[in-house]
């Protein structure tokens, strides 16, 4: 079993931790949608924001993971057959989802910890609030998390099908070496 990234391809730790992620985003996007819709006396009004803050606590611990095994497990290089315009773009492509999960993940952390209280992850731990109390903190870091959250789900869904676009139509192996095999 190949857990380490090579130049030609995506170890399985890479390709978990990707799968892993973007389930996970996909999972905490709509619920995140069905839960603003809740109504006071609905019985998930208040058990859905708690599952919606632990498991996007657990995605920040997996995307802080993530950030240093690409230090410890370079990806692979870009294949010879792109040409610069993609290269640039692919690159792109992976910045801004990156930064933007970040974002998405410490906007929903200043929600969360406005009013001082830490966040409870299913339980098992809590993340202390450290920065709280600033003027309409939840607000500001509600309406960022819910744009970048827009922002991360079209940019994700055109990454998509640029894979899909170089498996059937290049014929490449781009979709190939991030599937594990």
């Amino acid at each position: 079993m190949l857990w380490k990234n090579t130049h030609l391809r995506f170890g399985h730790i890479s390709v978990t931790l990707h799968w892993i992620i973007a389930l996970a985003v996909y999972g905490l996007f709509a619920l995140g949608l069905w839960m603003v819709g809740l109504g006071y006396y609905d019985t998930w009004y208040h058990r859905a924001p708690e599952i919606h803050k632990s498991i996007g606590v657990l995605v920040f611990i997996a995307m802080v993971f993530r950030l240093v095994w690409r230090f410890i497990s370079p990806p692979p290089a870009p294949l010879e057959s792109y040409s610069a315009k993609t290269r640039v773009g692919a690159w792109l492509a992976h910045v801004v989802l990156f930064t933007g999960l970040f974002g998405i993940l410490i906007s929903g952390y200043l929600i969360s910890t406005a009013e001082g209280q830490a966040v409870s992850v299913f339980g098992w731990f809590d993340i202390p609030a450290t920065l709280f109390g600033l003027d309409q903190q939840a607000d500001i870091a509600g309406t960022l998390h819910l744009w970048l959250a827009w922002g991360i789900v079209i940019v994700s869904a055109f990454h998509a099908l640029a894979a899909l676009k170089h498996h059937f139509i290049d014929r490449d192996s781009t979709l190939t070496r991030m599937s594990g095999r």
